[in-house]
């Protein structure tokens, strides 16, 4: 192959990788009963975890039982004024969710209150 020719053809590509705009990694929320909120009061934190793509919420209810509960990215959160240390083991809790569809014990996290009154946000508030 003449050099002009590998010359033409990694110029190509180069352009190519220019111009490719990157997927957008989507995953749907049809597990989730989107848009009815559930409010649960008086749970305790179990777990927080900060993690791409989505975080977790891991919680226990005053009979003992474990729930888990999606949540937006820690790029969405951090914009919202969550960090990984929003929240704590033992910390006590209200919140609201998104239940699953299938009845198990989680589901998509909307909101947590805390303690001293402060509201955490994981969606966007619409007006």
């Amino acid at each position: 192959m003449k050099k002009t020719t590998r010359m033409a053809i990694a110029a190509v590509a180069g352009l190519g990788s220019l111009l490719a705009v990157p997927a957008v990694a989507h995953h749907s929320t049809a597990m989730f009963d989107w848009g009815v909120p559930t409010e649960m009061k008086g749970v305790t934190v179990e777990r927080w975890v900060w993690t791409n793509p989505h975080t977790f919420l891991y919680v226990k209810d005053a009979a003992g039982n474990r729930w888990a509960f999606e949540g937006m990215s820690p790029n969405h959160l951090s914009r919202s004024g969550w960090s990984k240390r929003s929240l704590t083991p033992g910390e006590k809790i209200d919140l609201t969710y998104y239940k699953l569809r299938d009845g198990r014990h989680g589901g998509f996290n909307v909101t947590v209150k805390r303690a001293s009154g402060e509201t955490l946000q994981q969606l966007p508030v619409r007006m």
